[in-house]
């Protein structure tokens, strides 16, 4: 599976990005997409999950009420509305598939087996 992830950039804060992340071939192959990011000198944290089949979605607690994971079957898509950005959220944004008989949602980015490049979001204030 391999992933491309777009629709990073640099927003004042208050500001809103969505952030896509594209299967190349026909599909994802996998029934989990999440969402990391990691910033300079911190690990790798979990921002988002959905689990492509049921739609059901998991959070990190810091995003809350802010991000919004969706998918696009139809388009092999998979999206992170942002919104209420602020400079705590700038970080190198990435997206990774589990294993396609994985079902299970996971908040550990050990569990993705497959990763596209990451996208730069930066929040000035």
């Amino acid at each position: 599976v391999q992933l491309q992830a777009s629709g990073g950039g640099s927003v004042q804060a208050g500001g809103s990005l969505r952030l896509s992340c594209a299967a190349s071939g026909r599909t994802f192959d996998s029934n989990i997409v999440g969402w990391f990011r990691q910033a300079p000198g911190k690990e790798r944290e979990f921002v988002a999950a959905i689990y492509l089949s049921g739609g059901n979605t998991a959070y990190a607690d810091f995003v809350k009420g802010r991000f919004t994971i969706s998918r696009d079957n139809a388009k092999n898509t998979v999206y992170l509305q942002m919104s209420s950005l602020n400079p705590a959220d700038t970080a190198v944004y990435s997206c990774a598939a589990r294993d396609r008989a994985i079902t299970v949602i996971s908040r550990s980015h050990r569990a993705y087996r497959y990763w596209g490049q990451g996208t730069q979001v930066t929040v000035s204030s």
